[in-house]
């Protein structure tokens, strides 16, 4: 791997630790150290950092609240 690709992987633990879980991104990075964007753009899917997934889990925790609140209501009748 290019020492630019490694030194930034040691200066960004989280991407680190995705190219362990994918170890296909090695080869991708020591043949074309340029692919570092796509990196980062394949480990916000993984970790559900992008917008939409962020956006999902807020909708999902909303939805839980109001099932919890209609459920104190009907207890409370």
């Amino acid at each position: 791997m290019h020492e630019v690709s490694y030194s930034y992987l040691q200066n960004h633990p989280e991407l680190l630790v995705f190219v362990r879980y994918n170890p296909v991104w090695y080869r991708y990075l020591s043949r074309d150290p340029n692919k570092l964007e796509e990196l980062e753009k394949e480990a916000k899917r993984f970790y559900g950092k992008t917008f939409t997934k962020r956006l999902e889990k807020m909708n999902n925790q909303v939805q839980m609240i109001t099932m919890l609140m209609q459920f104190a209501g009907a207890m409370k009748d």
